[in-house]
């Protein structure tokens, strides 16, 4: 896990606000789903701020009991986003973005939160 706390806005990150599914908006897309008998999935990303690419150059100390006997002194150049980091948050979220773009998926104006897929037919 990275120390965030060590970051500095500005230097280290610039941005770090990611959308948020309201509670008020499931509960409606259940209840309509339910009436309509709509099919519904849901995925749960175990490891899913592991997939944000990093914008900004950073660099991490090796975390203590993963230093590597004769390179303890050299640090790792992070290329996608680790847990702990401040902009990790909005880093999975345009990796997601992005991605459910890809598919056909459309996020509400309303809630950026919600993606929804329409089929004709």
């Amino acid at each position: 896990m990275a120390k965030g706390f060590s970051q500095v806005e500005g230097i280290d990150y610039d941005d770090i606000f990611s959308p948020v599914v309201r509670y008020e908006l499931v509960c409606l897309i259940v209840a309509l789903a339910a009436l309509q008998q709509w099919h519904m999935s849901s995925v749960d990303v175990k490891t899913a701020f592991l997939y944000g690419e990093l914008d900004e150059e950073l660099f991490m100390k090796q975390p203590e009991g993963f230093k590597h006997k004769g390179h303890e002194h050299k640090v790792f150049h992070l290329k996608k986003a680790l847990y702990g980091l401040k902009q990790v948050a909005l880093q999975w979220w345009q990796a997601l973005d992005k991605s459910m773009e890809a598919m056909g998926f459309k996020c509400l104006k309303s809630d950026s939160g919600v993606f929804v897929l329409m089929r004709s037919g």
